[in-house]
């Protein structure tokens, strides 16, 4: 028989979401009647803003025309997809990144988990606690970790707990490690960084020749000023620092795919004989090799984004799904709940209360008020305790949600 890869087997029973999924689907068959409002997973509802949608229109007919027919594209993305990102996401905001810089990708959670293939087995890896799942499940597929222990924790990661203990900043470590994963703001807590705490962990990187892989999906949502949107905000990121961005909660293009990583041709690792190596090549070697590139019809999609009516409409979404993260967040803490979050992101990291675990929390919510959310010890052993609400969703949905939790308060 074929042999599998047994690092898979070190994984927990379930994946956090599909577990949520079994247990709402489980709720709905025993009460069909239930009208359960899903704030669990962060999906968005509103539709994709005009502008995408006209462009993808627009390039559905250049493909019916052998004139303007688009087979298989640049495997790092169209050019001018690109030279839009680096000049209004990156250049716009005094960062040093050009367009061969950056890989057009079909979503960063997925960037997230490839930039396994070019980094080796033996770094010492860092995550923060909660953390968005991907960074781990991905690290013990590889092979990168031990067996968990009882409280979900890998042997071989180091784990920075962010509370409210710390005001959801983790400390920098003592020790040396390799490879730092790093979401502001971030998923799960809503928490951002402020430019001094990033600046120290570029410090610390440049000093340990370590890795940071920042996740900066939501970075749209930041609302107070003097908040780095990128890690390249930050003096000397560019030598340690890889970037993941994503047009699913800004645009909308959760189910249309469309991401970019931002690899810089200044960052290098260390190979095996200690030689230096550049991993903007072996980034791209990856995807020349594993990936056919995002397809034209999304990517102009994309670029719609960078016109005067996509902006002015993503800026429409984003604060859209920002009132809902208010009524939120002030309903909840007019009940009496303690909350985090909700102000530079779509997320609320609700405090459970009289003492209840965070699963426990989570089946009071189903089978009280018939609203999903996520449970968040299902983040990390330090978010036990604690439970995301997602502000993607309907403002009818979010009203009636907050209606129903705070009534059982």
């Amino acid at each position: 028989m074929a042999r599998i890869n047994d690092h898979y087997l070190k994984l927990k029973a379930g994946y956090l979401f599909p577990e949520i999924a079994r247990r709402v689907r489980a709720f709905a068959e025993a009460h069909p009647s239930a009208p359960i409002i899903k704030m669990g997973i962060g999906d968005v509802t509103e539709p994709l803003p005009e502008a995408c949608r006209a462009a993808m229109i627009q390039a559905v007919q250049e493909m019916g025309d052998p004139a303007t027919f688009k087979g298989y594209g640049p495997e790092q993305g169209y050019e001018w997809l690109r030279q839009a990102i680096a000049q209004h996401d990156f250049q716009a905001r005094g960062c040093d990144i050009d367009a061969s810089e950056i890989f057009v990708s079909d979503g960063s959670k997925c960037d997230c988990g490839n930039i396994l293939d070019i980094l080796g087995h033996d770094n010492t890896i860092a995550v923060t606690d909660p953390v968005y799942p991907v960074y781990v499940d991905t690290n013990v597929m590889a092979g990168h970790t031990g067996p968990a222990n009882d409280r979900g924790e890998y042997e071989g990661l180091v784990y920075l707990p962010i509370t409210a203990d710390n005001a959801f900043m983790a400390r920098i470590p003592d020790q040396k490690v390799d490879v730092i994963y790093l979401c502001f703001p971030n998923n799960p807590t809503g928490a951002v960084a402020t430019r001094e705490h990033l600046q120290d962990w570029v410090n610390y990187a440049r000093a340990h020749g370590s890795l940071i892989l920042f996740d900066a999906a939501y970075e749209a949502y930041i609302t107070e000023s003097g908040i780095p949107h990128s890690i390249y905000e930050v003096e000397g990121a560019r030598d340690c620092a890889i970037e993941f961005r994503s047009f699913s909660k800004t645009a909308g293009f959760t189910g249309t795919r469309c991401a970019f990583t931002v690899v810089p041709k200044s960052l290098q690792g260390e190979a095996g004989d200690g030689s230096r190596v550049n991993l903007w090549s072996l980034w791209n070697r990856r995807q020349s090799t594993k990936f056919n590139g995002v397809s034209y019809i999304v990517q102009r999609g994309a670029e719609a984004v960078y016109s005067e009516a996509g902006q002015a409409q993503v800026r429409g979404l984003v604060q859209f799904y920002l009132e809902n993260a208010r009524i939120i967040r002030e309903q909840l803490m007019a009940a009496g709940i303690q909350v985090y979050g909700g102000v530079n992101a779509p997320y609320v990291w609700v405090k459970t209360p009289n003492g209840l675990s965070s699963w426990d929390f989570f089946d009071k919510l189903l089978h009280h008020c018939h609203v999903v959310g996520t449970p968040g010890s299902g983040f990390g052993s330090a978010g036990e305790g604690y439970f995301r609400l997602s502000a993607f969703n309907s403002r009818a949905n979010v009203e009636e949600a907050m209606r129903r939790m705070t009534s059982i308060f």
